[in-house]
C-alpha cells in the first residue's frame, strides 16, 4: 500500500541525531560482561528519559555463562582459541585424541539426527559414529553450534574444536537450553568443553586428527545467575492501549557489537522518541524492549519477559517485531528477510514502500534471534534487517554469518563502528517504523491467515511426496480447507469480531507451526521443521524397518493434534 499522509508525518519525524549517539557511545562500550551490560542498560535509560519516554526498568536474575578465556594445545604448540557461551569450563585442561569429523553443515545446524543426511554415507549408523567419535575430540569446519555440541556429546564425545571459515575466530553458544534453564532443561547443559579456532590453526589440527595426534582444551568460564536491566518504554495508544506491539532486540553483545547490535538499539531509541513525540496520533500501544542476556544467556533477557508477562502478552500483544543488526555497511538488499507466512506481507510491504527497488524476499525465520515469544502464538517478522547483496558477498569472499549485515566481522573485536552505515540506518529505521505503525494502526489488524494455510498446504503436500506413500495426510489437508473456507467469512465481520478473531488465531495456528513443546514453554534451540507434528511422514522412507511401525503411531498422534487444533480455530471465526 502507499505511504499514507499520516504515515508520512511519522517518518519525516525520524533523525539520525539520537540514534548515532548511541551508535558511538555504544562502539566504545563492551557489553558482554554482567556489570558493563547493566552500565549499557542505563545508558540506554538516559536517552529515553532525556527525551521525554516513560521507561521501567526491570532487574531479573538470568542464567548466564560468561566467556574468559580458552586455548587448545597440540604437539607443543599452543592456539588461540575462544569458548561459546555455555561450553563446560575446564581451567585444567582436557587432553585426549583427536578424531576429524566431515558432516552437512545445514544438517547439524538443523538438529538433522538422520545419520547418512549428516554424514552422506562416509558413516552409517549411530555405532559407527559412537565408535569413531568416543572419548575423543572432535575437530571439524563450522560453528561450535548448539546441535552440533549436543550430538557430538551424546556420541560419547569428550570435546569439540570448532574451526571457523576465517582467519577471525568467532564467539557464539553451544547450548539448546533456550533462555534460563528449569529442572526440565538443566539435563541438557553441555558437559563437554568446546571451543573456535581460526581457520589456518584448525587447519593444523585437522591434519593432526588424520595423523592420530591428541590434543588438549582449556575453557574458563563464568557461570551463575546474575541481575540485568531490562528497559521497557511504552507509548500509549489512544483508542485501545491495552492492546500493544512489542519491537524488541538485544542490547548486550560481543566485546562492543556494533552491527550486532548497537545499530539495532539505536533505531529502537529513535522509534521510542519519535512515537512518544506522536503518541496522540497512534490507537493502540508499542511497547519497546532492550534485552540483556542474549549473547551469554541464550535469549535469557527476553525469555524472562516472555514468563514474567506471559499473561498480558497472550492477552494483548498483537505482534512481535525483532530488532537486529539493522544499518551495516553495504547492507542494501532484504532477500533475507524473516517472517512468519500471515506477517510477511506487512514486513515486504513497508520494505517496499521505503525502498521501492529492494529485492525483497520473505523466508521461515530459523529458531533464533530472541523469537522467545513463539509458544505463546504472537505473529511475527524481522530478525536480521537489511543484509549485503549475495553477489558483493562473493565479491568480497566473505563466508556466511547470521548478522552484521553479512559483514563478517559478526561476533568478533572487529565489529566496531566502520560497520555501521548511518544511510542504511536511517532507511531501516523507516522500515521498522512504518510496520510497527501498520499494526498499531490497523483499523483491521493486516495478518494474512489464509496465507498461513497455503503454506500449511505446501507442507503437508511435500511432507506426503517425501514419505513415498506411506503417510496418508488427506485428514491435514482437510482440516486445512475447512479453515481456510471459514476464513472467507472474515470480511464481512463486524471490525471488533473480526480483529479478535484474528488475534485468536495466532495462538493456536503459531504454536502449531513453530512448536513441539506446551505453550508457556521454551522449545530447545534448534530449528523446528513446519508443521512438526506432521514432520515424521517425511522421514519414514529412510528409517530402519523397526522404526517405522512407531513412527506410524507418532504420525497419528500429532496428525490428530494438528487436526483438533484446526477445529478449534476453525471454532474461532464468526
Amino acid at each position: 500500500m502507499p505511504i499514507s499522509p499520516a504515515e508520512q508525518t511519522f517518518l519525516d519525524a525520524v533523525s539520525l541525531d539520537a540514534p548515532w549517539d548511541l551508535v558511538t557511545t555504544f562502539a566504545g562500550t563492551p557489553r558482554w560482561k554482567p556489570d558493563d551490560v547493566n552500565a549499557a542498560a542505563e545508558m540506554i535509560v538516559e536517552r529515553l528519559r532525556r527525551h521525554g519516554v516513560p521507561v521501567e526498568v526491570h532487574q531479573p536474575e538470568i542464567c548466564l555463562s560468561v566467556p574468559h578465556d580458552a586455548s587448545v594445545t597440540a604437539e607443543g604448540t599452543t592456539f588461540r582459541a575462544k569458548p561459546p557461551s555455555s561450553a563446560l569450563s575446564v581451567p585444567e585442561g582436557r587432553t585426549a585424541p583427536l578424531v576429524k569429523l566431515v558432516a552437512n553443515p545445514k544438517a547439524l545446524r538443523s538438529y538433522n539426527r538422520d545419520i547418512g543426511t549428516l554424514f552422506g554415507g562416509s558413516i552409517k549408523s549411530v555405532e559407527e559414529v559412537r565408535e569413531k567419535v568416543g572419548g575423543k575430540i572432535v575437530v571439524m569446519q563450522g560453528f561450535g553450534n548448539p546441535a552440533l555440541t549436543s550430538l557430538i556429546e551424546e556420541w560419547g564425545g569428550v570435546g569439540l574444536i570448532a574451526v571457523n571459515p576465517g582467519i577471525d575466530i568467532h564467539w557464539g553458544t553451544c547450548t539448546t537450553i533456550w533462555g534460563s534453564p528449569d529442572l526440565h532443561d538443566l539435563p541438557r547443559k553441555p558437559k563437554i568443553p568446546v571451543v573456535a579456532v581460526n581457520n589456518p590453526d584448525g587447519q593444523k589440527l585437522m591434519a593432526l586428527a588424520e595423523r592420530g595426534g591428541e590434543a588438549t582444551i582449556r575453557t574458563v568460564m563464568e557461570e551463575g545467575w546474575f541481575p540485568q536491566k531490562i528497559p521497557v518504554a511504552t507509548i500509549p495508544g489512544t483508542e485501545e492501549p491495552e492492546k500493544f506491539v512489542m519491537l524488541h532486540g538485544h542490547y548486550d553483545s560481543w566485546d562492543v557489537g556494533v552491527g550486532d547490535n548497537a545499530t539495532g538499539d539505536a533505531c529502537m531509541l529513535e522509534l521510542a522518541r519519535v512515537l512518544w513525540s506522536k503518541r496522540d496520533q497512534l490507537k493502540r500501544s508499542v511497547r519497546i524492549a532492550w534485552w540483556p542476556g542474549h549473547s551469554t544467556g541464550r535469549y535469557a533477557g527476553s525469555t524472562w519477559f516472555t514468563d514474567a508477562f506471559a499473561q498480558d502478552l497472550d492477552e494483548n500483544c498483537l505482534a512481535q517485531i525483532n530488532c537486529d543488526s539493522p544499518g551495516c555497511r553495504w547492507a542494501t538488499s532484504y532477500h533475507d528477510t524473516r517472517a512468519f507466512s500471515e506477517s510477511a506481507e506487512i514486513a515486504a510491504g513497508a520494505i517496499r514502500d521505503i525502498k521501492p527497488d529492494a529485492d525483497i524476499k520473505t523466508l521461515r525465520p530459523p529458531q533464533a534471534g530472541d523469537y522467545s515469544f513463539n509458544n505463546i502464538g504472537l505473529p511475527s517478522f524481522f530478525m536480521l534487517s537489511s543484509t549485503m547483496p549475495e553477489a558483493l558477498r562473493h565479491e568480497k569472499n566473505y563466508y556466511d554469518v547470521s548478522g552484521c549485515g553479512a559483514n563478517i566481522a559478526w561476533h568478533t573485536e572487529n565489529d566496531t563502528l566502520e560497520i555501521a552505515d548511518p544511510d542504511v540506518l536511517m532507511t531501516d529505521m523507516k522500515i521498522y517504523l512504518l510496520s510497527v505503525l501498520r499494526v498499531a494502526n490497523a483499523e483491521v489488524l493486516p495478518f494474512n491467515w489464509t496465507a498461513t494455510c497455503d503454506e500449511f498446504d505446501t507442507t503437508i503436500n511435500n511432507y506426503e511426496a517425501a514419505s513415498k506413500g506411506m503417510a496418508d495426510l488427506s485428514p491435514s489437508r482437510e482440516a486445512v480447507q475447512t479453515l481456510r473456507a471459514a476464513l472467507g467469512r472474515l470480511d464481512s465481520a463486524p471490525t471488533a469480531a473480526r480483529n479478535e478473531a484474528v488475534q485468536a488465531l495466532s495462538r493456536i495456528l503459531v504454536p502449531l507451526n513453530y512448536t513441539r513443546e506446551p505453550r508457556f514453554t521454551h522449545d530447545p534451540a534448534y530449528t523446528v521443521p513446519p508443521l512438526p507434528t506432521l514432520a515424521v511422514a517425511a522421514e519414514m522412507p529412510e528409517m530402519a524397518e523397526a522404526l517405522r511401525k512407531p513412527a506410524a503411531v507418532e504420525l497419528m498422534r500429532g496428525q490428530n493434534r494438528f487436526c483438533a487444533a484446526l477445529r478449534a480455530a476453525t471454532k474461532l471465526l464468526p
